[in-house]
């Protein structure tokens, strides 16, 4: 036990302490900004992102990522609260909290080995690219030479003061000067303030004021499930970032059932539905923050802050916050990735510039990941399917011509292995040698019974050998060639 706390919790203090600082100073703009776009008061969100990074400390799976409320789920949330109101938000967040316990006990965290590197590089360009984008209403529809100086300046200490010291995180610099910088001078700029009125009271028990009925939960099941498939898709994936980062690994079943913990313990104190946040995370990693103390510190710092120091934190000026994420989106991306754009496979290019492209143009993390999967799968099945070579040899008789197959068939590769047989071959038998062979669908099993019906139909005697156990299974379920009526069967195929 002391083991376990020494190394999930207590093996990086100061590092986790001040990586929490400002991850905390970071959440409270976005998710005042989240709530503004679900359609809720500020304090909706910022509820939500103290319970959810708190829960996620003690349940998740992966150590030092932030969890909190999020621009993805908040843009799915809307046209419920615009429609049926907070109390219903409030209730679908209890029942994705459900959903999410319910995919890691039936381990679809372990679905991850399917996302290949190329979408998930994918889908971090396109974080990076969608984190950048949202700061520019900052630096265009509030804009003046006063924020773009301050932004400027920001970036230089961000870059510049891990040269005399790392002892503090960058960041966190960052806020304290500017925001010293903008009282001492009075700059007229955007604050934290302005975003939207801070809470001054603790979250209270709330329990969502909807009648319990089948109307209510045709109404909140839709979105409930977009909020849990899209919530777990971006927690995982950032999961998996943070691994690469931290060069750890994390129990992503325990992340699914950590996230629904979270969503409903959010959902009993009035805040809404969140999941993991790479830029925050990225902030805590960059920051020294690597044990769930900076996850648990983050959450507490986040109260202690919106509920107690609301007067001072209300002055940060938003520049100071913008450079931070301009840090976060330029550390995010994958430049790497576009000078071997030439030298990866061209499968690999399509499938990260989709995901890239479809993620930043719908602005829904889950489409793009579904359709950089798709691709994937797409383009593995067509070069698994090239594999396949078949020859054959004639004996000295001329009698028997006898065909080796070698690769895999399946519906990629189905009409392939029926165009390499002769079907007009003036042999008595064929002996097909099946044992580098495997059969994988009911595809192959059909392209199979085409061969040897075809040739028989010539008069031509036919022997399967060498079939592996696998194979032989689906043969013996589903083939129709030894069957008395197979030509009719196959054509019912």
């Amino acid at each position: 036990m002391i083991t376990y706390l020494k190394r999930h919790w207590f093996s990086n203090l100061r590092g986790d302490v001040l990586a929490a600082l400002v991850v905390a100073l970071a959440l409270i703009p976005e998710a005042i900004a989240f709530s503004i776009i679900a359609g809720v008061d500020p304090k909706v969100g910022l509820y939500a992102s103290f319970c959810i990074a708190i829960i996620t400390a003690f349940a998740g799976g992966r150590p030092g990522m932030i969890s909190a409320a999020t621009g993805a789920m908040a843009l799915l949330m809307v046209t419920l609260v615009r429609e049926h109101g907070l109390e219903y938000l409030l209730a679908a967040t209890l029942l994705t909290g459900g959903l999410q316990i319910i995919f890691g006990l039936f381990k679809l965290g372990d679905l991850m080995r399917f996302v290949s590197r190329s979408v998930v590089t994918g889908f971090v360009n396109a974080l990076a690219i969608l984190i950048f984008i949202a700061q520019l209403p900052e630096l265009t529809e509030h804009g003046s030479v006063q924020v773009y100086a301050m932004t400027a300046a920001g970036l230089a200490i961000i870059y510049l003061f891990p040269y005399l010291t790392k002892a503090i995180p960058s960041p966190l610099v960052c806020i304290v000067v500017l925001t010293s910088l903008a009282l001492y001078f009075g700059f007229d700029i955007r604050t934290v303030a302005d975003m939207g009125e801070l809470p001054d009271s603790l979250p209270i028990f709330l329990w969502p004021d909807v009648p319990l009925t089948w109307n209510t939960l045709i109404i909140i099941l839709p979105y409930a499930l977009a909020l849990a498939v899209v919530g777990i898709l971006e927690s995982l994936m950032t999961a998996t970032i943070v691994d690469d980062l931290t060069d750890t690994s994390s129990d992503k079943n325990r992340e699914c059932v950590g996230q629904g913990v979270a969503n409903i313990g959010s959902g009993l104190i009035g805040g809404m539905a969140g999941c993991a946040m790479i830029g925050q995370s990225v902030i805590n990693v960059k920051s020294g923050g690597r044990t769930r103390l900076s996850t648990l510190l983050a959450g507490i710092f986040l109260l202690i802050l919106i509920v107690f120091l609301d007067a001072w934190v209300g002055l940060i000026p938003m520049a100071a916050l913008v450079a931070i994420m301009i840090m976060v989106s330029i550390g995010t991306f994958s430049w790497g990735s576009v000078k071997d754009l030439r030298k990866n496979p061209k499968s690999s290019s399509v499938v990260m510039i989709a995901t890239v492209l479809v993620t930043v143009f719908s602005h829904n993390l889950a489409y793009g990941v579904l359709v950089g999967v798709l691709f994937s799968a797409l383009f593995f099945a067509s070069k698994v399917g090239k594999i396949l070579y078949i020859r054959s040899t004639l004996s000295a008789d001329g009698r028997l011509r006898e065909y080796q197959v070698v690769g895999q068939v399946f519906f990629t590769s189905a009409e392939q292995f029926v165009a390499a047989f002769d079907f007009k071959d003036a042999v008595e038998k064929v002996s097909i040698d099946l044992s580098r062979a495997h059969f994988w669908d009911i595809t192959a099993i059909s392209s199979l019974d085409k061969v040897v019906i075809k040739f028989r139909r010539e008069g031509t005697q036919v022997e399967l050998i060498g079939l592996n156990e696998a194979s032989a299974t689906l043969v013996d379920k589903f083939a129709v060639h030894n069957r008395p009526d197979a030509v009719e069967k196959l054509m019912g195929h």
